[in-house]
């Protein structure tokens, strides 16, 4: 089954931001990730949210963790978390 991260972010410093999007790539693109939903329009419907909601798909759960855990992804999420308040949910997919 498919694996996919679910990430809602709030960005803190939006000058600096575009330095983990760079950096995030080099990950994404080592594990073939696919971008379903990047920004876009959201209605929040029940409870709050973040500004900015992101959707990724893996070929595998295990994938999607492989990622995450990556020396790659470890050395951008330490820029998303510098410049962003965000949650990262990994999932597997429905059968």
């Amino acid at each position: 089954m498919k694996g996919y991260w679910i990430v809602n972010v709030t960005i803190t410093d939006a000058e600096n931001y575009p330095q983990y999007l760079a950096a995030d790539a080099v990950a994404f693109e080592k594990y073939e990730a696919k971008f379903l939903i990047r920004g876009g329009q959201y209605s929040a419907v029940e409870g709050p949210a973040r500004e900015r909601h992101v959707v990724i798909e893996f070929d595998s759960y295990q994938t999607a963790l492989d990622c995450y855990n990556s020396p790659e992804y470890q050395k951008a999420a330490k820029l998303r978390q510098k410049f962003a308040d965000s949650e990262v949910l990994i999932l597997e997919g429905a059968p």
